[in-house]
């Protein structure tokens, strides 16, 4: 199981959900395959959140390289 927050994108008069490739691969699944799903909306994120989340993009950013070499070992 994995385990992610995506958002609702508009297809058409519908709402969907895209399932990242990395997440279909790891499952060993493939277009046309049946997936349980079950949906729960996510909180909306305090001020605080927003600042640690704000801290976190700048921290990846800044050390790009070296988090993708260590999620390549």
């Amino acid at each position: 199981m994995i385990k992610s927050t995506q958002k609702v994108i508009k297809v058409g008069s519908s709402g969907a959900v895209t399932i990242p490739a990395k997440a279909m691969k790891r499952l060993g699944v493939t277009y046309g395959d049946e997936l349980s799903v079950s949906f729960e909306p996510v909180n909306k994120l305090d001020k605080d959140q927003v600042e640690l989340v704000a801290l976190t993009q700048k921290l990846i950013k800044r050390h790009k390289a070296a988090l993708k070499n260590l999620s390549q070992r």
